[in-house]
């Protein structure tokens, strides 16, 4: 039986506010991850699922809450945001022990709405449902999509759209923002309360007290931060809003409104719409990703008493957290291209590589996995190496030495495929007539082995037609 309860109580209703969500009497369940539901051990049918989800009833009688938080979004400070559109109606103790939030969003508005209606297109719940699928299967950290319900109404966005409500499952909702607020409030109680509850449910390797405790902490959520970039640069996913309050300290992708796989290789990819002077760019992650730590160590200040000592060694931090970034990311080239160790000289191999991907508008995803085919005893028609990479690639076989151990180094890093912004639209367009989709599940299926290479239909590998002109939406 599946033990359910209320979380984050301890810091009280300037933190928490209870908040009912709307009741949705016409809703149905589109998606259910039933794959999750077994895998988490939660006690949950069908008909409970869908009254949770619709605000019909509550789990185990527990009040809903909106979390409140503030923060930085796009560089600049917002001291009153919260969920707006989301509730978190219960946390509970899964199969492995673990204790995980399940959060709804679209379901109506609250006290952080800021005059929005706090409902959700169908659309970007479709992606969201997607696009954490896709990441998990990727092994990227990342919160997780439990179902997606119809609302039997419609909203009205960019034009008139189906309604939907995403339940989201995840090891925390603790946000970057949250400590803002807190230290906006110059609430020292609640913020050492929650950086108590963070360790404890995060970061329980951390034993050290006083004001150790703390920059161990801020420590410990810099290394997330940086291993999460990491595997989002691998892949080529671009988030689109990385905004404070969507930093979560354990270190998990959480918001997939405007997100988008990067397709045709470029630093300066950017999809999303409300992003128009490219700060949250494909390349531009992980300086943001540094930044907003920075806005993490100016919350915890409060918590300190020297400040001008807890200034320099929260700095010493986050210069860590640069060396620790340069020496992943060569890590990972490092991988991707299939060599043993890193030599000075590979950097003219990897910038030759990038340089000619970006000047002939190169896949990124099918690239790579061309480049890891061509090692293979028996490679796969699906995927060839473009002839403008031919002279770069016999630099490149001289370099690796054993092509078995470099073959099997490559296909461990680089995804034979991946949620395709085409393919995501389709999807998307399919549910917004009404229709469902006969084909989702055989494509979820696929993205559940990413790096299997095997033959896959043409248009699961497809780089978008119109990618130039390619746009994605937060949804509210």
């Amino acid at each position: 039986m599946t033990h359910f309860f209320s979380r984050y109580t301890e810091l009280g209703e300037g933190y928490l506010v209870p908040q009912q969500p709307h009741q949705f009497e016409q809703a149905e369940v589109l998606l259910t991850n039933r794959a999750l539901l077994t895998d988490l051990g939660l006690d949950l049918d069908q008909q409970q699922l869908k009254n949770y989800l619709a605000g019909l009833s509550q789990v185990n009688g527990i009040q809903p809450v909106a979390m409140a938080y503030c923060g930085h979004q796009f560089g600049h400070f917002n001291p009153q945001l919260g969920d707006g559109r989301a509730h978190l109606i219960a946390s509970f103790t899964a199969s492995d022990g673990l204790n995980y939030d399940m959060h709804l969003k679209g379901s109506g508005a609250t006290v952080f709405s800021r005059g929005g209606d706090g409902l959700c297109a169908l659309g970007p719940a479709i992606r969201e449902y997607i696009m954490s699928h896709a990441m998990q299967a990727l092994d990227v950290p990342t919160t997780h999509c439990l179902a997606v319900l119809s609302t039997g109404q419609h909203v009205m966005r960019q034009r008139q759209e189906p309604g939907a409500v995403v339940c989201r499952v995840a090891r925390s909702h603790v946000r970057v923002g949250t400590f803002q607020l807190m230290a906006m409030n110059k609430d020292t109680a609640a913020m050492e309360q929650l950086v108590d509850l963070c360790i404890h449910e995060h970061f329980s390797d951390i034993t050290s007290s006083g004001e150790a405790r703390i920059f161990d902490f801020f420590k410990h959520v810099c290394s997330k931060q940086c291993a999460l970039i990491l595997k989002w640069m691998q892949v080529g996913f671009i988030h689109g809003v990385m905004n404070t309050d969507n930093t979560l300290i354990n270190g998990e992708t959480i918001d997939y409104g405007p997100c988008a796989m990067m397709e045709s290789f470029s630093f300066d990819a950017v999809f999303s719409s409300i992003d128009r002077q490219g700060r949250y760019a494909f390349g531009q992650q992980p300086n943001i990703a540094s930044w907003n730590c920075g806005r993490l160590a100016e919350s915890l200040m409060l918590l300190v008493d020297d400040k001008d000592a807890a200034l320099e060694r929260f700095s010493e931090i986050l210069s860590q957290f640069a060396d620790d970034f340069n020496q992943g990311y060569q890590q990972m080239w490092t991988k991707k291209l299939g060599l043993l160790t890193w030599q000075e000289s590979d950097q003219a191999l990897l910038s030759e590589l990038l340089s000619l991907m970006q000047q002939n508008k190169l896949d990124y995803t099918n690239t790579f996995a061309a480049l890891t085919n061509s090692l293979h005893t028996n490679p796969l028609p699906t995927y060839t190496v473009p002839e403008v990479l031919s002279g770069w690639v016999a630099k490149w076989r001289e370099r690796i030495g054993d092509p078995d151990e470099a073959h099997s180094t490559m296909q461990s890093v680089n995804p034979a495929i991946i949620p395709r912004n085409d393919m995501v639209e389709h999807f998307i367009a399919e549910f917004n007539q009404g229709r469902g989709s006969t084909t989702l599940n055989s494509w979820l299926n696929a993205l559940k082995t990413p790096y299997l290479y095997q033959t896959y239909p043409a248009q699961w590998l497809a780089t978008m037609s119109n990618e130039q002109d390619y746009q994605t939406f937060c949804g509210t």
